[in-house]
């Protein structure tokens, strides 16, 4: 049966002067919102949250943001601008800003994937009093540290596996401060994490399979958005690549805002260690760590059921904190 929701719309909005595309659903009026960010840069993921936690609608209205020339914001004129990981942040804050007018609360939850999490955690330092709390998936501490951790798990792996190919592929190609020698390098880095389960536990697909089939078969983006989606992707991901790995919350050791970290075990694109021991020494008036064992980088999509049910629970417990 096909649930009918009181809020169901895509509309753009102007971030300072930039024409962004947001995605809007809830059950009912007047439910606290709940904004996505997506990972990447450049890696929108609206048709998947939609698809896999269309029930977080029945308790909150789901924001979900194409950010600066990602998806449905690609335009051309994003090569002309200039760009970094602080333009996002305060991108993000002037859409939280926007939202908290446009649905009359005094501050808004925020959860962020991946690259989201460079977003998440900037805005919880930088304005925790329009953040009702943070939900992070793939947690993103320290871009040198990330990166070579997740190096060096593909090299544990092919030796381990006796995959003298991928040794040979992997030799020589370890990420100095984050950054490897080449496009190709990061490349075969990222093709052996996906095959080993460091980025998907289970369904362990090339990117055909998990990023362009989904988009194919989705009403959230049409066949010809499909062309400014990759564009996008492709272009930020090595545009803004140095500036992300340069970041570091290492030395953050306090949040002001609740945080609830949803990490897959598995997970080594940002490795899941770095996070926990983070984590663990991190104060906020409310944390929680939530494993998903049979997941890596996304258990959203890989553990939707149990995700999901484990954000509502630990949401209802972060507001009692928070309120």
């Amino acid at each position: 049966m096909k649930t009918s929701y009181a809020i169901d719309v895509c509309e753009d909005v102007l971030l300072d002067g930039d024409r962004q595309n947001i995605r809007i659903r809830a059950a009912a009026e007047g439910l606290p919102v709940l904004l996505f960010i997506h990972g990447g840069p450049g890696v929108c993921d609206r048709h998947l949250v939609l698809k896999y936690q269309s029930r977080l609608a029945e308790k909150y209205t789901m924001v979900c943001w194409d950010q600066r020339g990602s998806g449905l914001s690609y335009t051309p004129a994003i090569r002309g601008q200039q760009l970094s990981v602080e333009r996002y942040v305060q991108d993000a804050e002037l859409l939280i800003d926007r939202l908290r007018a446009r649905f009359g609360q005094e501050k808004i939850f925020i959860a962020g994937h991946s690259w989201g999490t460079v977003i998440g955690t900037a805005l919880a330092l930088r304005c925790p009093e329009k953040i009702a709390a943070y939900v992070a998936q793939g947690m993103f501490i320290d871009g040198a540290e990330n990166e070579l951790e997740s190096y060096n798990f593909c090299v544990r792996e092919a030796e381990r596996r006796g995959d003298r190919r991928a040794v040979k592929k992997l030799s020589g190609i370890a990420p100095v401060q984050g950054r490897y020698p080449s496009d190709k390098a990061m490349m075969a880095q990222r093709n052996y994490l996906s095959r080993f389960g460091g980025g998907t536990w289970k369904k362990r697909e090339g990117m055909f399979r998990s990023l362009l089939l989904p988009l194919l078969r989705t009403p959230e983006y049409r066949l010809r958005d499909i062309p400014g989606y990759a564009k996008g992707g492709l272009y930020l991901s090595k545009r803004l690549w140095n500036d992300v790995v340069a970041v570091s919350y290492r030395e953050v050791t306090e949040l002001a805002v609740p945080l609830i970290v949803t990490q897959g075990v598995h997970d080594y694109n940002t490795p899941t260690a770095i996070a926990q021991a983070w984590f663990a020494r991190l104060n906020a008036p409310y944390k929680k760590w939530i494993a998903f064992e049979e997941s890596a980088h996304s258990p959203i999509f890989e553990e939707p059921e149990a995700w999901g049910a484990a954000v509502l629970a630990a949401l209802e417990e972060a507001s009692g904190v928070n309120g």
